[in-house]
Order: C-alpha cells, then sequence, then structure tokens
C-alpha cells in the first residue's frame, strides 16, 4: 500500500500562537518554483483568515501593546537583532519559498533574503538612538524648559503587496515596532507563505506575544475591516488607486493616519532609500512637556 502526503496547512500567527482560521477556510498556496496548486486537496493551503481573526489579532497586539511600548530601546534591538539572525539561519529555505511564490530566480530569491536580514539590522540599530533624533529641545520665552519626545501611537495594520514580499513585510512592520508599537499585518495573497516563515521567526525572537501578529487572506474580503477597526490607529498597505480612496475614507472616519503606497508602483524595497529614521516616525505621536526652571 502507497503512503498517503500529509499536505501542510500553513497557519497564521495570533497573539503568539500558530492557529488555524476560525472559519476553517483556506487557499491553495504557490508551490516551489512558481507553480500554483489547484484543488482542496493539491498541495499546501495557507489559512484563509476572516474578519473574526482580525479582531482577534487587533485584541492581541492591543493586550501586548502596554508592555511593548515601555520597553527600552536597547531590549527592542536587541529582539529585533535576533530577527536577523533568525531569518540568516534559514536563508535557503526562505530563498526557496520566495522562489516558488515570486516565481522568479534563484539569486534574485536569494538578494532578497539577504536585504530582508539588513533590514531587520537596520532598524536594530535605530531602535535606541531614533528618539535622540526625533525629539527637541525647544527655546521659549520663559524661564521654562520645553521638550518635544516621540511616543508610540498604537496598533497599526500592515496590508503588504506582492512585490518582494519578505523584504516589502518586513520594510512595512519593523519601522512601526522599533517605535514602540505593535502590528497585525496582512501578508500577500499571492505569497502567504512568506509571512508563515516570518511568523515562525518571529515566535524565536523573543517578541512578546502579540506584538507582531501575521494573517493570511484575501485582500478585498479583510482591507475593509482593517480601515474601520477602531482600535488600530494606523495603516500602511499596499492596494490599487481605485481601493485606496475608500479605505482612506473609513480610515478618517475611524481617525486613524494612512501611509498608501500603489500596487505596481510601491517603493522599492530593495534600494536603500527603503529605510529610514523618518519610517519610525511615520507611527509615533510626539508630547511636548514644559518644566519650570529658576523660580
Amino acid at each position: 500500500m502507497g503512503r498517503v502526503t500529509v499536505n501542510k496547512t500553513w497557519k497564521m500567527l495570533i497573539g503568539g500562537a500558530f492557529v488555524r482560521s476560525e472559519s476553517g477556510r483556506v487557499f491553495a498556496a504557490p508551490a516551489a518554483g512558481g507553480k500554483k496548486e489547484t484543488g482542496e486537496a493539491a498541495g499546501p493551503q495557507a489559512c484563509r483568515g476572516s474578519r473574526k481573526d482580525l479582531r482577534n489579532a487587533v485584541e492581541a497586539a492591543d493586550k501586548a501593546f502596554d508592555g511593548w511600548s515601555v520597553r527600552n530601546g536597547f531590549n527592542r534591538g536587541q529582539i529585533l537583532y535576533r530577527l536577523g539572525e533568525m531569518i540568516e539561519s534559514r536563508a535557503a529555505e526562505w530563498a526557496e519559498a520566495l522562489r516558488g511564490t515570486a516565481g522568479g530566480s534563484s539569486a534574485a530569491a536569494k538578494r532578497e533574503v539577504a536585504a530582508a536580514v539588513d533590514r531587520a539590522v537596520y532598524y536594530a540599530g535605530w531602535a535606541d538612538k531614533f528618539a535622540q533624533v526625533l525629539a527637541s529641545t525647544n527655546p521659549v520665552a520663559g524661564p521654562y524648559f520645553n521638550f518635544t519626545a516621540p511616543e508610540p501611537t498604537g496598533v497599526i495594520g500592515v496590508i503588504g503587496g506582492a512585490r518582494t514580499p519578505l523584504t516589502g513585510l518586513l520594510s512595512q512592520i519593523l519601522p512601526a515596532v522599533v517605535g514602540g508599537n505593535t502590528v497585525v499585518a496582512l501578508a500577500p495573497e499571492e505569497a502567504p507563505v512568506t509571512a508563515v516563515l516570518l511568523g515562525e521567526a518571529v515566535a524565536v525572537s523573543d517578541f512578546p506575544a502579540g506584538v507582531i501578529n501575521l494573517l493570511t487572506g484575501f485582500r478585498e474580503e479583510l482591507t475593509p475591516a482593517f480601515a474601520s477597526h477602531e482600535q488600530i490607529r494606523g495603516l500602511d498597505f499596499v492596494l490599487p488607486r481605485d481601493a485606496a480612496g475608500e479605505v482612506e475614507r473609513e480610515a478618517a472616519a475611524a481617525i486613524k493616519r494612512c501611509r498608501w503606497r500603489e500596487t505596481g508602483r510601491d517603493d522599492d524595497w530593495l534600494a536603500e532609500g527603503a529605510e529610514s529614521v523618518y519610517e519610525i516616525r511615520r507611527f509615533l505621536e510626539f508630547k511636548t512637556v514644559w518644566h519650570p526652571h529658576q523660580v
């Protein structure tokens, strides 16, 4: 009797645990070499996240925010650096997954994995420095000190694009978490395995449960929920132009800030310009404090 292959269902990372969708739905994940699997049992499956899964992820991120936001920058930097180490240690596996989902060359996949490691190390280096760069001491006419200091915003929603899916998703997530925010991210449906592998790296990188939550599913179904959810305080999303306007209107009603990149014209994630301390600044609030002196 021949052996029956056990096909894998790639799970989502919510609240530090790997879970299936509460709906039980799945969709076909691309196979190695860029070949699409077809049929319910044809090959690896990714969970098709629902609005309920999104709500669970936001609750986990909100719960994790208080502890993560008060961690010192040096400790956050250590954790981000550890993430880079975990990606580096599985570089060959990541490159194979990227080659499969994007259908590109092995050389291009290896370049993207190397760029992802460098991106993690870059933001790890800023973790205990961005506050000094972005804060200020303000001149005032009176016997006062006046300081402006950055503070995290809260839960940030990320909707990734299919262009360089690993480095792109990291380039959206890491600036938010290094600033003390927590994140709920939706991986591009064209490359769901990217998020699953990233979740496995996050789980062994000392991130507290709920700081980074990774969903797989369909943009069309989940984007409206990202835009309207009142506990999500900011959005960084890659969407077509015709979809972006509706998202921004929904986000305005929930009073959240947005960063939009157009599908197909989003940033070149592998370029040096894709990493900057000002990417950290996008989802920070600034508090000004007055302190009397000479009185």
